[in-house]
């Protein structure tokens, strides 16, 4: 443990203090938080009850578009030869797309009875360029039945051979596609629908850009220009770069036809949205939206906020530094605990590099870097730039992130208050024990930090962490 951060933890008074619970993985941990902090939690998102039924309901129902038996038979071929091609998330996003109460089950049922041939499905992950999926993910996320009677492959962005020329933007965006997505003559789009803090919400149109575009359009997808837009942000779509370059791509390629599910918290589904990509996606988002956001009337001292289930590596937990943004005052302290369950627990090669010179150069120096005309785009250089934000609003000292898994030397490169600087480093039977004293003491020594000059900091616990966002009124 710091002796700084020792001296204060062990000095600090914590009579009074409530639990709270925060989540980390399927678990939760419990801590003791200052009385006066407060929860934010969004609305409560009603589960479905009978959730099969309603994925029935809306692939039967479809939001401003036939019904897939009639989007099949009008492609002017025989059905027996008609190919369909269903892209799906990876790993990093809970869709619920397994078993009989998920949404693959059904939705291949309606397409096998119009007449399709099973060898004619493929599904293509739309992993843009996050690392390819094992088979032992595919199972988890799809099920064994679908893995092991049908097609299923991974997007390459890098794959030339695998990729056709498919659209030029306005934007002056040369944008290569998968080439099995492209020519198959039925599109179909899976995914979740949420927040998202680069292209206001997830879903839709992100199935198909960035999910199965080349590098160079991930690149100007996630480059400067776009990601420094102030309406590059969670819940806007007007005016936003990424979300209008994205659908500008999906409906030049042509999508014929898109499901999508709403979750809460616990990853109960709370709605599901199929039809026209783009009708059937607003349909959600404007469902999912009034029950996310969190009015906050003034921002604070602390806030406290976990990765959730997205948070699998470093690179995915930004989600909830960046959504923790409105509710932290400047120069406030933001405290995150993350479940950094991937092999990789920090993320890729590339990214722990950038992430080091990040660390080395700060917010501003990296910005200046990746705006030289002589720097070369490359991958995964998005990530340390969004950490950039809420490092500028509570500075290197002011993030504190927590994960037990990420080892304690690979912290030098990693930027703000590692959670080892608040424990000692042995006797901890599991990640979960030593995620809570890592925890546990970095709450205590923020509401006790010096640069509050012994008043007590206001505090609030963002209980969804990166599915929240809080607004000021």
């Amino acid at each position: 443990m710091n002796p700084h951060i020792r001296e204060i933890v062990s000095k600090a008074d914590t009579r009074g203090w409530k639990k709270v619970r925060v989540e980390f993985g399927e678990d939760f941990i419990d801590i003791s938080v200052p009385a006066n902090c407060e929860t934010l939690k969004m609305k409560r998102m009603p589960c479905l009850t009978h959730s099969k039924q309603e994925i029935a309901n809306a692939l039967n129902n479809p939001i401003g578009s036939p019904r897939l038996p009639e989007i099949i038979r009008s492609k002017g071929k025989p059905v027996d030869k008609i190919t369909v091609c269903i892209t799906v998330s990876d790993i990093t996003r809970p869709v619920p797309y397994k078993g009989e109460n998920g949404i693959l089950l059904p939705l291949l049922e309606i397409i096998e009875s119009a007449g399709v041939k099973r060898e004619n499905i493929v599904f293509v992950i739309g992993n843009g360029m996050h690392r390819p999926s094992t088979k032992e993910e595919r199972i988890f996320m799809y099920g064994k039945d679908i893995v092991d009677n049908y097609r299923i492959v991974d997007h390459n962005c890098e794959d030339w051979s695998s990729l056709v020329l498919a659209a030029h933007t306005k934007r002056n965006t040369e944008v290569y596609l998968n080439k099995i997505f492209f020519d198959s003559d039925v599109k179909i789009v899976t995914g979740l629908v949420e927040s998202h803090f680069m292209t206001g919400v997830s879903g839709g149109r992100k199935a198909v850009c960035p999910a199965l575009v080349n590098t160079k359009t991930i690149q100007k997808f996630h480059g400067v220009d776009f990601l420094e837009d102030p309406n590059a942000t969670n819940l806007v779509l007007e005016g936003n770069p990424c979300h209008e370059e994205a659908l500008e791509v999906a409906e030049t390629v042509g999508v014929d036809f898109m499901i999508s599910t709403t979750l809460d918290n616990t990853l109960c589904i709370t709605g599901v949205f199929a039809g026209d990509l783009v009708k059937a996606h607003l349909a959600a988002f404007e469902a999912m939206k009034e029950f996310v956001r969190i009015p906050v009337r003034e921002p604070y001292d602390i806030v406290l906020t976990h990765a959730g289930y997205v948070g699998r590596d470093h690179y995915q937990s930004v989600k909830a530094a960046v959504c923790a943004m409105p509710a932290v005052k400047d120069k406030g302290i933001i405290v995150m605990l993350a479940n950094n369950v991937d092999p990789e627990p920090i993320g890729s090669q590339e990214y722990k590099t950038l992430l080091h010179l990040f660390k080395i150069l700060g917010p501003d120096g990296y910005i200046s870097i990746l705006k030289h005309p002589h720097w070369v785009f490359t991958k995964d250089q998005w990530e340390p730039e969004m950490w950039g934000k809420p490092i500028r609003k509570v500075g290197e000292d002011g993030l504190i992130y927590c994960s037990p898994q990420i080892p304690e030397a690979d912290f030098k490169i990693i930027p703000g208050i590692g959670g080892y600087e608040f424990i000692n480093n042995e006797g901890f039977s599991s990640h979960k024990e030593k995620a809570a004293a890592m925890l546990q003491n970095a709450v205590i020594y923020a509401a006790h930090h010096p640069r509050f000059q012994g008043k007590t900091p206001t505090m609030a616990f963002i209980e969804e962490g990166p599915y929240a966002i809080p607004m000021k009124q």
